[in-house]
């Protein structure tokens, strides 16, 4: 009775501890049988059914109020075929899972998500970026197939080939069409060591310009950013760029022209306009590289924050547009909690590379990804409600300027944002919806149908 009462406790609340509902109750299936016979029973009755890979919603996205939450642990099968270049994972199985055994052969998935402590079943149906997104797209973009069960019921293996409607449907789809069982990701070669350099801006102007250049050029494997509090109430920006190294010079893949009087980090470095005296350049294993946030997570836990609300939001704007909207955005009053409790990321992307067609994104080539990654006080309920309306406010700012939400945020939504959010794809979103979870039982905590 106590294991029920704390899996029930559990899946009430999410990593944005912020929003809480009952479910009716948690079920903890051990094959996709039993997730099609958990998903034909709520659909029966009209039952809300949802599921939790390791519950890093921000908002209640991955609650099921009244109804059943499906906690997909125990689907934690990770199977590396080396010869096919591809692996088999479970939705409950973590990406550090899938790192070990890929790794393992010699291989890794093309994109990875920065925490490796996230489900496969997760991040698939959200999308997934990653330090190498400039160049490769998403997460999901290297899935070859899916078995999922659908809200009908239906235990159903999908692929480009086989019933591709709900294939692009259940990608970065936020679970609305199906529940993701198992997915086989298509793998690559993977270096054994990097080399990462991180890289200072005082100028946020120099930082995007930067950015921009670097995802252009392609000149490193992965290019993530943050904006760091300085003293003086002002904003330091900072590049890391990573690329694969084997002790001789930096490569550079042929997409840089070498001359005779550069060596060394002058190939990849030497024309940004970065502070040089500030820069940091170190070697490490790649698998160093993949787990970097594993010690964040350890110091998080053992002071409490990683227990506390947050109410993140993550946007996509256009890049011509970042440049003047993010340094406005920092320097406002309502935003100086970052300064001590949260983390500003900005990550360049180019739109061409993402598949996934239900990913929604700014016109244009060039992106970049603006995540504010608040954190708030436990036991002060009106600052949290505070911090969600100015999310709802950069979120409006964020539109005026051609940009879009990516729905891993903690910002209430109406059924018509969401078809604003989807725009000209939601009519067809909405049909596929109709013939695979025709009762709308599915991942409600979204709240895309009225």
């Amino acid at each position: 009775m106590n294991a029920i009462r704390e899996d029930m406790a559990l899946a009430s609340h999410d990593f944005g501890h912020i929003v809480e509902s009952r479910p009716l109750g948690v079920v903890r299936p051990r094959s996709g049988g039993t997730v099609r016979e958990i998903v034909s029973f709520a659909g029966a009755r009209g039952l809300p059914v949802t599921a939790r890979g390791c519950g890093h919603a921000p908002y209640g996205q991955g609650q099921a109020h009244g109804g059943y939450v499906v906690d997909m642990g125990g689907l934690d099968e990770v199977r590396c075929v080396p010869g096919d270049r591809t692996l088999v994972a479970g939705a409950g199985a973590t990406w550090g899972e899938v790192v070990r055994a890929a790794l393992a052969e010699g291989l890794a998935p093309p994109v990875l998500p920065d925490h490796l402590g996230a489900s496969v079943g997760g991040v698939l149906s959200t999308g997934g970026f990653g330090g190498s997104s400039h160049r490769r797209g998403l997460v999901a973009d290297w899935v070859r197939e899916l078995e999922v069960v659908t809200g009908a019921g239906e235990r159903l293996v999908c692929s480009p080939e086989r019933h591709p409607d709900l294939f692009g449907a259940v990608l970065a789809g936020l679970g609305q069409c199906a529940l993701i069982v198992r997915a086989t990701l298509r793998l690559v070669p993977a270096p054994v060591r990097v080399r990462r350099y991180r890289l200072y801006h005082e100028d946020p102007a120099g930082f995007f310009t930067d950015q921009r250049r670097l995802a252009r050029d392609g000149r490193f494997s992965h290019v993530a950013g943050q904006a760091r509090p300085a003293l003086g109430g002002i904003w330091r920006y900072m590049i890391e760029a990573v690329t694969p190294y084997d002790g001789g010079l930096p490569r550079t893949d042929g997409l840089l022209t070498r001359d005779d009087l550069l060596t060394g980090d002058d190939l990849l470095i030497g024309d940004l306009d970065h502070d040089r005296d500030t820069e940091e350049i170190e070697d490490l294993s790649y698998a160093g590289y993949l787990h970097r946030l594993d010690r964040d997570e350890r110091l998080l836990r053992a002071t409490g924050e990683w227990d506390r609300p947050h109410p993140w939001l993550t946007l996509l704007l256009p890049e011509a547009a970042a440049s003047a909207f993010v340094p406005a955005v920092l320097a406002e009053a309502g935003q100086q909690d970052l300064r001590c409790c949260g983390v500003v990321q900005l990550r360049p992307l180019c739109g061409s590379v993402f598949r996934a067609p239900l990913l929604r994104r700014p016109p244009g080539e060039l992106l970049c990804l603006l995540s504010l990654m608040r954190t708030a006080p436990p036991t002060d309920p009106g600052t949290v409600q505070r911090m969600v309306a100015a999310n709802r406010g950069l979120y409006e700012r964020a539109r005026a300027v051609g940009g879009v939400l990516h729905p891993v945020s903690a910002l209430p939504m109406t059924p018509e944002d969401w078809r604003v959010h989807f725009g000209p794809d939601w009519a067809g979103f909405a049909r596929v919806k109709e013939q695979y979870d025709p009762r709308h039982i599915l991942t409600m905590g979204y709240g895309l149908w009225a």
